[in-house]
C-alpha cells in the first residue's frame, strides 16, 4: 500500500509541475526561434531579443516598472518596517487585530485592491484637482507592499531579546542610536527580505498596475497590450526575461532564508552546549 501511495503521489506531482510549467519551458524555447511560427521550430536566433531591445515602447516600459519597484520596495520597506516595530510594541489584544487588518491585502483578490484604489484615486483627483499617473502608480504600490513587509520583519521581532533596546540605552544610546545599532543589525535579514519581495511582487504585477496607472504604461501592461494585437515572438522573448528575473528573485529570498535558518539553529545549539 506504502509503494501504491508513494507512486500516486509522486505521479501527481509530477503532472502538477508538468502543467504548471510546461507552457512556461514552450514560451523560453519558441523565444529563440528563427521565425514567427508558434508550433514548428526552424532555427536558433537572437534576433527576437534584438529587436526587443530596440523598441522604444518596451524599453519605455521596462524602465518606467524598474523605477516604480525600486522606489516603491524602497519606501514600502522604510514604512513597513517602521509599522512593524510599532505593531510589536502594541500589547497583545491590538496587535492581534491590527495584524489580521494587515493580512486582508495579502488575501484580497487583486482586482479589488485594484478597482478600489482606482476608485479613491479618482474621488481624490476630482478634490485635489490630479489625474490617474506614475503618482498614484507609486502609491498603489507601496500601498499593497507595505503588508509582505511587515510579515517578513515581524518573525525577526519575535526573535530578539526585548531587553536588548533597554540594555543599550542603559550603556547611553540614544532611542534612535539603540534603535539603528541595535535593533536594526537583528531584524535586517528580515528587511531585506520584505525587500525583495516588495520589489518581486511589484515587477510582476498588472492588475493594480492597469487599474491605477493612468497614462503610464508599465511592462506588464505593454505585453497585455502586444498580446491584444497579434502574438509576437518578442512577446516570449519579454516574458522569457521577465520569469527568469522573478525567478532568480525568488531564489535568493529562499536561499537567505535557509541560510538564516541555518544560523538561527547554529546560534542555538551553541546556546545549548554552553
Amino acid at each position: 500500500m506504502k509503494k501504491k501511495s508513494t507512486f500516486s503521489q509522486r505521479l501527481l506531482i509530477f503532472l502538477l509541475f508538468f502543467f504548471l510549467y510546461a507552457p512556461i519551458i514552450v514560451l523560453i524555447i519558441f523565444s529563440f526561434n528563427s521565425t514567427k511560427s508558434r508550433s514548428v521550430w526552424t532555427g536558433f536566433t537572437f534576433d527576437w531579443y534584438v529587436k526587443l531591445f530596440n523598441n522604444s515602447a518596451i524599453l519605455s516600459a521596462l524602465y518606467t516598472t524598474l523605477l516604480v519597484s525600486v522606489l516603491a520596495a524602497v519606501i514600502a520597506t522604510i514604512a513597513g518596517t517602521f509599522a512593524a516595530v510599532g505593531l510589536f510594541n502594541m500589547k497583545k489584544r491590538p496587535r492581534d487585530i491590527l495584524l489580521q487588518i494587515n493580512n486582508i491585502p495579502v488575501i484580497n483578490a487583486d482586482i479589488i485592491t485594484g478597482v478600489s484604489l482606482c476608485v479613491l484615486f479618482v474621488f481624490l483627483g476630482k478634490i485635489f484637482n490630479f489625474k490617474l499617473g506614475f503618482g498614484t502608480l507609486l502609491i498603489a504600490h507601496i500601498t499593497f507592499n507595505i503588508p509582505y513587509v511587515i510579515l517578513s520583519v515581524m518573525p525577526k521581532l519575535r526573535q530578539l531579546d526585548k531587553n536588548l533596546f533597554e540594555a543599550a540605552q542603559d550603556l547611553g544610546c540614544t532611542w534612535m542610536q539603540a534603535f539603528t545599532k541595535v535593533i536594526i543589525p537583528e531584524i535586517r535579514p528580515g528587511i531585506v527580505n520584505g525587500l525583495l519581495m516588495a520589489f518581486t511582487l511589484s515587477v510582476d504585477d498588472f492588475v493594480i498596475s492597469y487599474f491605477t496607472a493612468g497614462s503610464v504604461e508599465t511592462l506588464s501592461m505593454r505585453i497585455y497590450a502586444m498580446t491584444k494585437k497579434r502574438i509576437s515572438p518578442e512577446i516570449n522573448a519579454i516574458s522569457t526575461i521577465l520569469f527568469v528575473t522573478i525567478l532568480l528573485l525568488l531564489i535568493i529570498i529562499n536561499v537567505r532564508q535557509a541560510q538564516q535558518e541555518k544560523a538561527s539553529a547554529r546560534k542555538r545549539a551553541e546556546f545549548e552546549n554552553r
